[in-house]
């Protein structure tokens, strides 16, 4: 017998609310990360008072009101509300398409001019698409693929559009209404204090062992507990022995600029292939440009974000789905079931991409 209940591998979201409900239960649990701060990828840091999402940008939204009741026990969320811009060679549209992008695109007014603008330009697709190129101008036509996914989609997988399966944009966000709002979610915003604070608020009270590596000590940590919740890659904790599964990764290039305001929005897409970043994060509007205690602040950090392909040391960020890596996933699932006293799960244990609130239902759903 160890000495605790529950031994979790990971201090992201998943791992969080899994010790959280543990705790509750009366099991007692011990949390490590290979990291030296709790959070995972939400991770985020205070520099200047400004609230630096160090792994990308996290704005959590659901329509799920008992995750969304969940995560506001942990802490006050802002009425931040993500409304991204497009740049495509100095051109600034709104995302999604929405009628100010087909204003700016077209110089149409109404509805019923941007669904005959779009309804024309689709007609160049008469088959059922056979890649990510034309699947895209089949939903939007032309004069949008060109502008605002071409570039940006070739970025970020690192392949043209034309060798991508049709299947990663079924569905691209197409409003005929003035409404900025990316996502068309109940509930919406950004902890106030940042999501390290959050996440912390989770682990109170739960012992917590940070910069270890659980796949190099495993028996050491395996011995302290009777059952083990990993959280991270499933192929590497079996040693990648059927191959590895492949992930997009993303590298941050950060700066601390002695000005107020840098570009005025959170979050720009830089949508031509030229420019080689995908966007750029101005953290401090997620929070309003204000402190904690409502100050203006002086200065603003600002992220370029570069995608690139993952390699094994690497962080992994989004899952390749493709059929080649499904069929690899399902060969290392059927090993994950004969492990004892073992369970995976989160973005990574079940190699899915998830948004924050889908993590946090697993977490709460799953039979722990």
């Amino acid at each position: 017998m160890g000495t605790y209940d529950h031994l979790i591998v990971g201090a992201g979201l998943y791992g969080a609310v899994t010790a959280r409900r543990l705790k509750e239960a009366g099991k007692k649990v011990l949390v490590i990360d290979r990291r030296s701060a709790v959070g995972g990828n939400v991770y985020t840091e205070n520099i200047e008072g400004i609230n630096v999402h160090k792994y990308g940008a996290h704005i959590f939204h659901t329509n799920d009101k008992e995750v969304w009741e969940y995560v506001n026990r942990f802490s006050v969320f802002n009425r931040f509300t993500n409304s991204p811009v497009a740049n495509y060679k100095g051109e600034l549209y709104s995302l999604p398409f929405n009628m100010y992008t087909f204003n700016r695109m077209w110089g149409v007014a109404t509805p019923e001019e941007a669904k005959a603008k779009i309804e024309e330009q689709r007609r160049e697709i008469d088959h059922e698409p056979r890649n990510l190129e034309e699947q895209a101008i089949s939903l939007v036509g032309r004069d949008i693929y060109e502008k605002l996914i071409k570039g940006y989609t070739e970025k970020q997988w690192g392949r043209d559009c034309k060798e991508l399966p049709s299947f990663i944009i079924r569905r691209l966000p197409v409003r005929f209404t003035y409404d900025n709002n990316y996502f068309n979610a109940l509930y919406q915003g950004i902890p106030i204090g940042g999501y390290t604070k959050m996440v912390e608020n989770m682990l109170e009270g739960i012992d917590v062992e940070l910069g270890v590596d659980y796949l190099e000590h495993r028996s050491e940590y395996e011995a302290k507990a009777d059952k083990v919740i990993y959280t991270g890659a499933i192929d590497a904790y079996f040693e990648y022995s059927l191959g590895n599964l492949e992930y997009r990764s993303v590298r941050f290039e950060n700066e601390l600029l002695d000005i107020p305001n840098y570009q005025g929005n959170a979050a720009v897409n830089y949508t031509d292939r030229e420019t080689p970043w995908t966007r750029i994060i101005e953290h401090k509007w997620f929070e309003f440009g204000k402190d904690e205690n409502g100050n203006d602040i002086p200065k603003t950090v600002i992220s370029k974000e570069y995608s690139s392909e993952w390699h094994i040391g690497d962080e992994p960020y989004y899952p390749v789905n493709d059929d080649k890596n499904a069929e690899l996933y399902k060969k290392y699932r059927a090993l994950a079931e004969n492990e004892k006293n073992v369970m995976f799960g989160g973005r990574l244990g079940e190699y899915k991409y998830y948004d924050m609130d889908q993590v946090i239902a697993s977490a709460l759903r799953s039979h722990i």
